[in-house]
């Protein structure tokens, strides 16, 4: 049995010859068997794979079952909130936004109402109307010159090189033609950044953009770029939600002209990113590097973005916040969860915060240290539809972005192919052939369209809860399910600090010994 395969193509390849004969149209499947047999025969002398060996021809058919399980699996077999990353329900949701087409479901929901974790939001008795063109938040201290009007949803950071041109080019005319903004990644300011978008320019550990021949930070190839019109805000990235703690490699091969002309790197030398940055090494010295990022660019909006990890860490910035008077003027926390990058698998199961206690460790360290009303507050990671935005805003979130969530407008069909380059529908590769695929006047429409549909969802259930702006939403508009018998309102669900805490009591608080451990001199804890 276990040569039948091979016994029956080599068999079948004869009778296709001897058919041939009678009509040459059978030299065709004699071909065909004639490859099988050939791998048959390979495989029975290879020495690298043992259940070729064993079973040739028939031990392929676990590679080409290895193959389309994924695609079995997501059309054929899960149901509608059975998927991961994301479930089907989640990703028609946005197709047919970005489509703008309608979105409602028929005959009830398919999600389970009394799972523990099962959430919902309250509605009022007093329900109103509002305007969902004014759910914009200002970005930017008293310290800033150049403060900015943000939506309170945005496309977050995905790279040039990690996205092709097309995809780029489609997500910021679609920006421009909503009035959101457009997170660069770290991957420095294209060419196809520059269509009209508003852009939050992202600076990670490379410098990309701003950087000299040693890899470091350049004050003067920063401030060319930072003072360019488009440029809204600029983001320090420390860490990312996909890999928090892993730093990156852009091979040599990848490196092509272009890429390596936005970066600021030699074309087809491979480069690595470090995990941390050199511009700093203490919180004092990142709050002086914000105040000179600040300064350079003329005053506008700087910040930085991170999945929370060592706790004492973060409240080591607050510390050095309230230790130099310099404090970003927001903060974005990507959850763990996030990630429209490739990572290992470790880190991105294990490593890091998700998204939830991350966003709520961050509101108590801000408003326990009274930091809050003037540093705001984003949020990242899997957020697609309104009601995961209003829950990240009950639990103090004054924005929130979304990066998978856009590429599913581009048309993302999740084949988990991202760090191949042969996504099949050209948003993740360099391949011209593939971004061939990619329409940017049409895909630019549906980037506007999910924006557009999501925040005006955003504002009908904002309205249902009796609201006129997603700032009002708190954390006891949202309940939380913790058992199939029991469900409380978030603010009793978390522990959450009041103004100033930190400062007046911090003994008394859930932060007490991180709080203690952490210094404004240095990230590492202080243990005493």
């Amino acid at each position: 049995m276990r040569f039948f395969l091979f016994f029956a193509v080599v068999s079948l390849m004869f009778a296709s010859l001897l058919l041939a004969n009678i009509n040459l149209l059978w030299f065709i499947p004699a071909l065909v068997f004639a490859g099988f047999s050939a791998y048959g025969v390979y495989d029975l002398v290879q020495s690298s794979h043992a259940l070729w060996r064993n079973y040739p021809v028939m031990g392929r058919m676990r590679w080409l079952f290895e193959f389309i399980r994924p695609y079995v699996q997501q059309y054929l077999v899960e149901g509608e909130t059975d998927g991961m990353p994301f479930n089907r329900e989640q990703r028609s949701l946005v197709y047919r936004r970005a489509k703008n087409v309608q979105a409602s479901e028929p005959f009830g929901s398919h999600v389970d109402f009394n799972e523990a974790r099962y959430e919902w939001l309250n509605p009022s008795l007093a329900a109103c109307k509002n305007n969902p063109k004014s759910f914009r938040v200002r970005i930017g201290s008293t310290a800033c010159k150049q403060p900015y009007s943000a939506s309170v949803f945005n496309i977050s950071a995905m790279s040039f090189g990690s996205l092709g041109s097309n995809a780029i080019s489609a997500l910021n005319r679609g920006a421009a033609k909503g009035n959101f903004y457009h997170d660069t990644g770290e991957g420095a300011i294209s060419p196809y950044h520059k269509l009209g978008g508003d852009l939050v320019w992202e600076i990670g550990s490379s410098y990309f953009g701003c950087r000299d021949d040693a890899g470091c930070f350049h004050p003067e190839k920063f401030k060319k770029n930072a003072t360019v019109d488009c440029v809204k805000m600029i983001e320090i990235k420390l860490s990312q939600g996909a890999k928090p703690g892993h730093g990156g490699i852009l091979p040599g091969s990848k490196v092509t002209k272009e890429i390596a002309e936005t970066r600021g790197i030699t074309p087809g030398e491979t480069c690595v990113s470090p995990p941390f940055h050199t511009a700093f090494s203490t919180p004092v010295e990142m709050m002086h590097f914000i105040g000179q990022l600040r300064e350079l660019s003329d005053g506008k909006p700087i910040g930085f973005k991170l999945c929370i990890g060592h706790r004492w860490e973060f409240l080591a910035l607050i510390k050095a916040m309230l230790k130099t008077g310099i404090a970003p003027d927001f903060i974005v926390i990507d959850g763990a969860e996030g990630g429209t990058g490739a990572a290992p698998v470790e880190f991105q199961d294990h490593i890091g915060t998700p998204l939830r206690a991350g966003l709520v460790f961050a509101r108590n360290a801000l408003v326990g240290a009274g930091l809050k009303e003037q540093i705001r507050l984003g949020a990242s990671g899997k957020i697609v539809s309104a009601f995961g935005m209003a829950a990240a805003m009950a639990l103090g979130a004054d924005f929130c972005n979304s990066g998978r969530g856009f590429m599913f407008a581009l048309g993302c069909v999740q084949s988990l192919s991202c760090h191949t380059n042969h996504c099949p529908t050209g948003i993740a590769t360099q391949d011209k052939l593939l971004q061939r695929g990619l329409v940017v006047t049409d895909k630019a429409s549906r980037v506007f369209h999910f924006h557009q549909n999501t925040v005006r969802a955003l504002g009908e259930v904002v309205g249902a809860a009796g609201l006129t702006h997603p700032s009002q939403l708190r954390p006891h508009h949202m309940y939380h399910r913790v058992s199939a018998t029991r469900a409380l309102p978030a603010d009793e669900v978390y522990d959450l600090l009041l103004s100033g805490a930190l400062l007046s009591h911090p003994q008394d608080t859930g932060l007490a010994v991180d709080w203690a451990r952490a210094s404004a001199d240095t990230f590492e804890a202080q243990m005493g």
